[in-house]
């Protein structure tokens, strides 16, 4: 059998048409859910017809649909990262730890993951409460505004996250967001020591939220444990001295099970 070239790819084993489809479905986001071709070839840099071949594919698959003039994703397009997460087992070994703490915290409970300039919302535990936030597995958000991001892009290599920060556009989602680079990078490197992030109202007005690492046995980090709470009934010093330390261990809960 081949060797295959790690940590190095020779580029003649790079496929292009592979990493652009990837591209294009890394186009949809919260935000832009649903786009004609001309926005989703605008956002990629891709020309129409190249765009167009890449959605009629995924559309063909089961991946994505069109409607009239407006491309959207299918949930079957959630199989590509469960196919992953499952191997790792990860999933299995959350989901119970995060029901318990939803109904130890009363607050809902989510696991996320890193997908370009994006976290991906892989999991969830909701509590007895009536009203939940209203993030679904599957749903996106910019990393730069969301804790789960900072606590992710705080466990990637010194270059990578210089290449997020310099071609990143910290968009202010609220009049709280992050949008200097420099107090993006120095909060990101706070994080890494501290190992937890507390984002207050960065996202949408009136929640905030907190997170901390999920680690394999290795000590390589491979998700976020995240706890959103209503600013109305939860203060940041409230997460930091309630919620925090149950948030840590269930993450080492979950790192004993993988």
């Amino acid at each position: 059998m081949e060797p295959l070239e790690t940590p190095e790819m020779n580029d003649r084993d790079y496929v292009n048409s592979l990493a652009r489809g990837l591209e294009v479905i890394c186009a949809f986001t919260r935000t832009r859910p649903k786009m004609t071709l001309s926005e989703i070839a605008r956002a990629t840099g891709m020309t129409r017809a190249t765009v167009r071949r890449f959605l009629l594919t995924l559309v063909r698959e089961g991946y994505a649909e069109k409607d009239d003039k407006v491309f959207s994703l299918k949930p079957k397009i959630l199989e590509l990262g469960y196919s992953a997460l499952s191997s790792m087992g990860i999933l299995d070994v959350a989901q119970p730890v995060m029901n318990e703490l939803a109904h130890e915290l009363q607050e809902s409970v989510f696991a996320a993951v890193l997908t370009g300039d994006h976290v991906t919302y892989i999991a969830r535990a909701t509590s007895e409460r009536l009203v939940h936030v209203s993030i679904t597995v599957g749903s996106r958000a910019p990393a730069h505004a969301v804790s789960t991001g900072r606590i992710l892009l705080a466990a990637e290599p010194a270059d990578v996250l210089g290449r997020y920060i310099d071609r990143v556009n910290l968009t202010a989602i609220t009049p709280n967001t992050v949008t200097s680079k420099v107090k993006l990078r120095a909060e990101i490197d706070r994080v890494r020591l501290e190992n937890y992030s507390i984002v207050d109202q960065e996202l949408e007005i009136g929640l905030g939220s907190i997170s901390v690492p999920i680690r394999n046995g290795e000590g390589r980090v491979l998700a976020a444990l995240n706890v959103c709470c209503p600013s109305s009934r939860t203060t940041v010093e409230d997460m930091q001295q309630r919620i925090l330390p149950q948030l840590m261990i269930a993450s080492q809960t979950i790192t004993r099970g993988l």
